[in-house]
C-alpha cells in the first residue's frame, strides 16, 4: 500500500530530491557560465577551442588594461588577414591562415601582453624582443602603451604571407 503525500509534502520531497515543480523552479537562481581562471601572470583558461568564439572568451577574460589591448590586437589581425583562423591552444589565443600554420599568438603576463610572431626574425624591422625558440620574436604591451598600429599592421601583414607554426 502506498502512501499518499499532500501537495504541500510532495512539492518539498520533489524540491528535496532534485525534481523540479513549478513552484521550486521559480526559486532557483539562473545559470551563468563560470569565469575563466586567471593563472599566473593574469593569463586567462580557456580551454582548446578552434574558432573565434574561444578567441573572443580568452579577450574578454584579460584583466584590466589587457582586455583592450586583446581587443586592439584582434580588430588589427581581422582587418589586415581576410578569412583569419584562430584558436586557443596552450592558453593562448593563436591566428593562423588555414594550410599554413600560425603567424602569432598573444599572451597576458603580470606586467604586459606578450605578442609572439612565430617567423618574427623574418619580418622588416624585426620586432624587437628575442626568443628562445629559433625564428621567433615577440613585442610587448605594458599599461599605458600606444600601439604602433601602422607597424603592427604591417608585421601582421608580412606574418601572414609566411609559413607559420604547423599546430592546426
Amino acid at each position: 500500500m502506498t502512501k499518499k503525500l499532500s501537495k504541500k509534502s510532495a512539492n518539498s520531497a520533489a524540491t528535496r530530491i532534485g525534481t523540479k515543480t513549478a513552484k521550486a523552479a521559480t526559486k532557483l537562481p539562473t545559470f551563468e557560465p563560470a569565469k575563466p581562471i586567471l593563472l599566473s601572470g593574469g593569463n586567462p583558461q580557456i580551454a582548446k577551442a578552434d574558432g573565434d568564439a574561444p578567441v573572443q572568451a580568452y579577450i574578454a577574460a584579460m584583466p584590466g588594461w589587457k582586455r583592450d589591448v586583446g581587443r586592439q590586437l584582434d580588430a588589427l589581425v581581422v582587418r589586415n588577414v581576410p578569412n583569419v583562423c584562430k584558436a586557443v591552444r596552450w592558453n593562448s589565443p593563436f591566428y593562423g591562415v588555414e594550410g599554413e600554420g600560425w603567424f602569432l599568438g598573444l599572451h597576458c603576463l603580470t606586467k604586459y601582453v606578450k605578442v609572439a610572431f612565430f617567423c618574427g626574425t623574418l619580418l622588416h624591422p624585426i620586432p624587437p624582443v628575442e626568443s628562445k625558440k629559433q625564428g621567433t620574436r615577440y613585442f610587448h604591451v605594458h599599461e599605458g602603451d600606444v600601439i604602433d598600429e601602422k607597424l603592427v599592421a604591417s608585421w601582421i601583414r608580412q606574418a601572414a604571407k609566411l609559413p607559420g607554426e604547423n599546430c592546426f
